[in-house]
Order: C-alpha cells, then structure tokens, then sequence
C-alpha cells in the first residue's frame, strides 16, 4: 500500500453510502481499512443489485473498493469477540449505526475507549447524536428535504426536487474523513483518540452557504433558480442550436465580454444591465435576451468563441460525455481495477493528488467475507478456530 495514510488501521462497521464512502476516500489514501459486514446479507448496498457485473452490484463495487473484506455476525458471542479484537489495535473505526446500538452490543465508546484509548471513533448519522431528533435514523431523500435543498432545486415554480446525486450522504462521507484524519493529527501531539461525529442534516445544511446568507440578511427564504446563480448574472446554463452551455458572467469583465461574443455589445450600455444588481434584479428580462441569441449556433461554436474571449464557459454533458472526457482521462478519474467475480472494471479514480505520497486503486470490492479468514490469521486464530467460528455462523468467508 501506499499513500499518505498508509500504516493506517481502519475498521468500517458502517453500511450503504455516507460511511462507505469516508472508508473509500481512506483506503485510495493507503489506510488498511477492513470492512465488517453483518451477516445475513452484508452491507445492505449488495441489494441494489441492478445494475451489476458478474452478479456483483455496481453501487457497491464503487463504494468499496481498495477495502478488505470480513462477514460478522455481531449477534454471537464468536462474532463479538473478533470486533472487539479488530478494534484493540485499530487507529479509527466508523459507524453510522442508530443511536444506542453498539452500546447494547457492548461496543459503546465507553467500551472502546477503554479497550483502545487511541482509538478515534467515527460516527455517522442522520441528525446528530444529540438534541430531540438524535434517535431518528438518516436518509439523503430526508436530509434534504430537511435541510431545504429541495426548496431550492430544481425551476422557479415548479415541486420540491432532490439533487440528482446523493448530496448529503456524500457530503457526510467527506465530511467523516476530514474528521478522521483531523483528529489522527491531534492524537500525534495527545495520545489519545475521541469521537468524531457528523450528520447527514449537518452535511446538507453545509451545502446552503449562500441561501443561508441571503436569509440572515434578509429574512426571506430563497427559493428554487434553475440553473442560474443567486448572487450574480449571467451566470447559467443557456440553450444552443444542439444543446446546452454553461455561461459564467461571474464579475463585470465577463459580462461585457459576453455581449460582445454574443453580438449584443450595446447590452453593456443598457440601464437595466450596467451593474450586477441591476442585471440581478432585470434578470427576467436579461435572460430571454442572452437565450436568443445562444439558440442561433451550436455548443461547440459557443464554447470556442467564448473561451477565445475569456469567458467561462463549459458543456452541459451527459455522465457518459464527462467520463470519456480527455480532460477527465488526463487527471486518471477514470482507473481500473480487478474484481475477484466482475474481473477487469472501471471505477472512479482519486480526487485528491499527493506530489510524494500518491494514493491509489489497488483493489476491487471484496466479496461477501472474502478476506474473513485472511483477516482472521492477522488477528492470530488458527485455522481450526477459524473453521470453529464459520461453523457456528460468527462469521462467513
């Protein structure tokens, strides 16, 4: 392994995204982090099973990569006792079970922080682990309609509309590994691990930075703009001869250089347009003028004329467009990976680049158990303790 976190134990007891995600984003950054998946079934993201390759699900291959895999069923006493060894030598371990559940399972922090005082403890859940909804499980589709991102989402006038991806899991995930590797940096000068928690409602009310403004300033909440910017204009997606491109007047250079691209330099002129506020508060009138002229000649000509300008500007692409990008090959955001059952496979590469230290995919997902009993050696029980502990259902490979 390699990467900045590499000598790095984490073991993930979480399940379907926010969690798996944070183990994801650790792992392509070198941690050996082994996934304990419950048994029956495992981590409930193997039932979204179409699409899939070889029969594997897809979400959960992408999610889970670069992890080593161990089936547990923390219901037996067998099962129990190979976490809790997990766990005495592990540096973090993440969870987004509900409140309350681990610590009937005797796997509380109280439990933990004993057992490992250097342990930091990662909890991921839907509202916190404190104040009156602390008890209530999380979903993204709840988190966002909670924290007012499908107020906002989607055109002026039309229904509350989720984000096309799973924001608040996401987000959470991120969020989760910040925390990690935050408090790994404070356990060098303490000692001591702690609790890290976040939540899928914090990590989509994250997402309101200006919406949240405009309210504390105003009073009014914002509601739904498309694809337009609430702060300044033009700045939104205009539709062309063949399609769709993003245009961004983020500032008044590019609001003169766009008219001049688009033909229409005595807009700058124009009362209603001169400053930003004012196009702000014409943007009805603005919008129709600038689409008109963007529906007279196709995307690639707009791009071209616009980037020769210096205006921002870029495609509306389809998923399948921005992956066959070259700009996207070029930052290796598209990697392969050998599957134990699926075989060769292409998955999401690393966001993050280190000069000295480069993360990396090195594997696929595992199997349900796939490296229960290789796990099982590292923790020092023989094979015929293992075959013991398969035998009374503790644990599956």
């Amino acid at each position: 392994m390699s990467g900045p976190l590499k000598g790095i134990k984490v073991i993930e007891l979480a399940q379907i995204m926010a969690g798996p995600t944070c183990g994801m984003l650790l792992a392509d950054m070198g941690a050996d982090v082994i996934k304990v998946e419950k048994l029956p079934g495992g981590d409930d993201t193997r039932s979204y099973s179409e699409p899939s390759i070889a029969g594997e699900s897809a979400a959960f291959m992408m999610l889970n990569r670069n992890k080593r895999g161990i089936a547990v069923n923390l219901k037996t006493p067998g099962g129990l006792e190979v976490v809790k060894k997990l766990l005495a030598d592990a540096d973090v371990v993440t969870e987004n079970y509900r409140k309350g559940t681990l610590e009937k399972l005797g796997l509380g922090y109280d439990v933990l922080e004993k057992l490992n005082p250097r342990l930091v403890y990662c909890a991921v859940s839907g509202y916190g682990r404190t104040g009156p909804y602390a008890d209530k499980g999380g979903f993204d589709l709840i988190a966002q309609g909670f924290a007012g991102l499908m107020s906002i989402t989607g055109e002026p006038g039309g229904p509350p509309m989720k984000s096309g991806t799973s924001i608040a899991d996401i987000n959470a995930g991120v969020f989760a590994a910040l925390g990690i590797v935050s408090a790994l940096h404070a356990r060098a000068t303490t000692g001591r691990g702690q609790i890290v928690e976040t939540s899928l409602m914090e990590a989509a009310i994250q997402q309101t930075y200006w919406q949240s403004a405009i309210y504390f300033a105003t009073g009014v909440s914002p509601g739904p703009s498309g694809s337009a910017h609430l702060l300044t204009a033009p700045y939104q997606a205009f539709p062309t001869a063949d399609g769709w491109v993003n245009v961004g007047g983020a500032n008044q250079a590019n609001w003169e250089r766009i008219v001049k691209v688009i033909g229409r330099p005595e807009l700058a002129d124009d009362a209603r347009f001169k400053t930003n506020g004012d196009r702000m508060r014409n943007l009805a009138a603005l919008t129709p003028m600038v689409a008109e002229r963007m529906k007279t000649r196709p995307s690639a000509e707009w791009l071209a004329a616009f980037e020769a300008a210096g205006v921002p500007a870029g495609p509306v692409n389809k998923i399948g467009d921005m992956l066959e990008d070259p700009q996207v090959a070029a930052r290796e955001m598209v990697v392969e990976v050998d599957h134990a059952k699926a075989g060769r496979m292409k998955t999401l590469g690393l966001p993050l680049k280190f000069s000295d230290t480069p993360g990396e995919v090195r594997r696929g997902a595992p199997t349900l158990g796939q490296h229960t009993r290789e796990v099982l050696a590292d923790l020092g029980y023989s094979a015929t303790e293992m075959d013991q502990l398969i035998a009374s259902g503790a644990v599956a490979a």
